[in-house]
């Protein structure tokens, strides 16, 4: 019998909300900084900061164990604590209470970069990473090409990483945390970054890794992918374990999660990006026919509107949606900043943003929308799962839509010219 190869017990991580906090400094960088502000308030004659400032438990009583040989996925909204628990077990940030053992060697893909030197080359950080990881130069030069022709940068090999652009980066630290032969593989969503031929590479190297009986704990919003390469999954939700167990039932959970959240009143959520978790910006989002019909239900191939309801007008407003489906899988972008000469600026709009479908080319099923706000040229607020919306079977340019047995999401207007 396998034994346990991560072992959480009442793990928890607290960070310090604001600019002071005695706690939370987990690199030396935020330490001299620290040191720094400090420096700065007795110049300045400022008195010690509220020593009852406000505080953030990202992990809170945590007890997972994980076999040795196990894949296993790791799901939940921004802010759930997932990024956290991975840099904890990366020994890359220290708990705040309780303890993760490890058993085995790590390697880890968390940042684009991470544990690369910029002022090293490509080649020099191969070697630099197989050091950490404990291996031997003869091992790491037996694996050398191999990673190499993986991460497709042999032009650039000897080139300083600092100039390499994120997807030569990710496509580097993917090849040398996979090929290295870690015993246990931590993997954040950066993989999202590659091109589309570099993931599908990516991901069945990750299934052959997981054949060949090593832990792996993946992160990732696709839930296509998580069912696809793990066989248990965890939920977190405000750094709390909320589901442990099978594939299906657990997402099932997160699913249900999310609808629940985008039901409640969107001001409260915190799992937010950018500023939005200070100021809160998105209060509602809405789908609806243009020529009226039920909210949140449209019949595929009709005109449909997206309404984002805001709190306040910024100067240079923008606006991004993505509709999702039900596996997590992004069906297509909406972007004000690519604009179009049809686009328009309406002073009289008020607090609301509005995105025209002319007609909405998606087959039936339910399908959730992601929001993402920015304003004075910054990101202002961003919500996954901001709403919910369900599309009917209708017509697309005269051509029904299938009720059911189509795959994929999207209709096409298209014609044939068959023999008679």
């Amino acid at each position: 019998m396998a034994g346990n190869a991560i072992d959480i017990h009442s793990l928890g991580k607290r960070y310090a909300l604001g600019l002071h906090g005695g706690y939370g400094q987990d690199t030396l960088r935020e330490r001299i900084t620290q040191m720094s502000r400090g420096a700065v308030r007795k110049v300045s004659r400022r008195g010690p900061p509220d020593r009852q400032q406000r505080s953030l438990w990202a992990l809170r009583n945590l007890d997972i164990g994980i076999d040795s040989g196990e894949v296993v996925g790791l799901i939940g909204h921004n802010g759930a604590g997932k990024s956290t628990l991975l840099k904890v077990l990366s020994r890359i940030s220290e708990p705040s209470e309780g303890y993760a053992d490890v058993t085995g060697r790590i390697g880890s893909l968390l940042e684009v970069g991470t544990g690369f030197h910029p002022e090293l080359t490509g080649r020099e950080n191969i070697f630099l990473n197989g050091s950490i990881l404990g291996m031997r130069k003869a091992e790491i030069e037996a694996r050398f090409d191999e990673i190499v022709e993986f991460a497709d940068i042999e032009r650039f090999l000897d080139t300083p990483v600092k100039r390499y652009s994120s997807g030569m980066s990710v496509r580097l630290a993917f090849a040398v945390a996979a090929h290295l032969e870690p015993e246990i593989l931590l993997v954040d969503e950066v993989l999202a970054v590659g091109d589309a031929s570099f993931q599908r590479k990516s991901l069945a190297k990750m299934n052959e890794v997981a054949k060949q009986g090593r832990t792996v704990i993946f992160v990732s919003h696709n839930l296509a992918i998580i069912q696809a390469l793990c066989e248990r999954v965890v939920l977190l939700e405000h750094g709390q374990l909320v589901a442990d167990g099978p594939v299906r039932s657990t997402i099932d959970s997160y699913l249900r999660q999310l609808e629940s959240a985008a039901s409640d009143d969107l001001l409260q959520r915190t799992d937010r990006e950018g500023r939005g978790y200070d100021e809160s910006m998105v209060k509602r989002i809405e789908v609806r026919e243009r020529e009226g019909g039920t909210a949140d239900v449209v019949v595929g191939g009709r005109p449909a509107t997206v309404v984002v309801h805001i709190t306040e007008v910024l100067p240079a407003m923008e606006c991004r949606l993505t509709i999702v489906d039900s596996l997590g899988n992004p069906v297509m972008t909406m972007d004000s900043e690519i604009s179009s000469e049809q686009d328009v600026r309406d002073g009289e709009l008020g607090p609301r943003i509005e995105c025209e479908i002319g007609a909405l080319p998606l087959l039936p099923g339910r399908y959730r929308l992601d929001v993402l706000l920015k304003g004075n040229a910054h990101i202002q607020d961003g919500l996954q799962a901001a709403g919910f919306f369900d599309v009917e079977a209708g017509v697309m340019e005269g051509r029904p839509i299938p009720i059911s047995g189509a795959e994929g999401n999207v209709v096409v207007p298209h014609t044939w010219r068959l023999p008679s």
